[in-house]
């Protein structure tokens, strides 16, 4: 059976529902757990429920066939970045978060203080932009000074020199950066990671 959430699991797990009609025309509800530390071997698993009771497994990213459509989830290194129902005939929607987990919260925020939100969502791409401006120049330098890419391509000097306390403060503000965004399920790849995950 599908376990309630719990308040401890609200940066480890995520939990979406989504309600649909079967053939009969009886309502029922689809749910989507996924635990994000994976499994010994790292791997994230995405598990479908249907009216509670476990359905489907499989390894993100994870595609369910389910009456009307299909199922799409798709994790990223802060959390989830898709989790939507897709009709037969294109159309899309997100599936619904669990009103106790991290993203369902976030998602009441957005209803009921628009602006506070608007706000969390505009300083959450700010601090994103700036830390990708102020730490891939520093990157380049170093990656450069290895003799070898030294030798082929020379070193490059970075305009940018920040402090050591300054560097850490930029990664942390852009990890809680992105994970602010993951709870809304937004994802870019150059803004959150993808391309050093190796995403498609």
């Amino acid at each position: 059976m599908l376990r309630r959430f719990r308040w401890w699991q609200a940066f480890s797990r995520s939990l979406f529902h989504l309600r649909l009609v079967d053939a009969t025309g009886m309502p029922e509800t689809w749910s989507v757990d996924v635990r994000h530390g994976g499994d010994d071997d790292g791997v994230v698993w995405v598990e479908l429920y249907r009216d509670g009771h476990p359905y489907a497994r499989s390894a993100s990213p994870a595609t369910f066939p389910v009456p009307g459509g299909t199922i799409e989830v798709a994790t990223s290194g802060f959390g989830l970045r898709r989790a939507h129902f897709v009709a037969y005939d294109g159309s899309e929607r997100q599936l619904a978060p669990d009103p106790s987990s991290a993203e369902g919260r976030r998602a009441r925020l957005e209803q009921t203080s628009p602006t506070v939100s608007h706000a969390l969502s505009t300083a959450s791409l700010i601090v994103l932009v700036v830390a990708l401006v102020l730490a891939v120049p520093q990157l380049i330098e170093t990656v450069t000074q290895f003799p070898p890419i030294a030798e082929r391509i020379g070193a490059f000097e970075s305009p940018i020199r920040l402090p050591a306390w300054l560097n850490i403060s930029l990664v942390v503000a852009a990890l809680a950066a992105s994970t602010e965004r993951a709870l809304r399920l937004r994802y870019n790849r150059v803004l959150d990671g993808g391309l050093f995950d190796g995403d498609e």
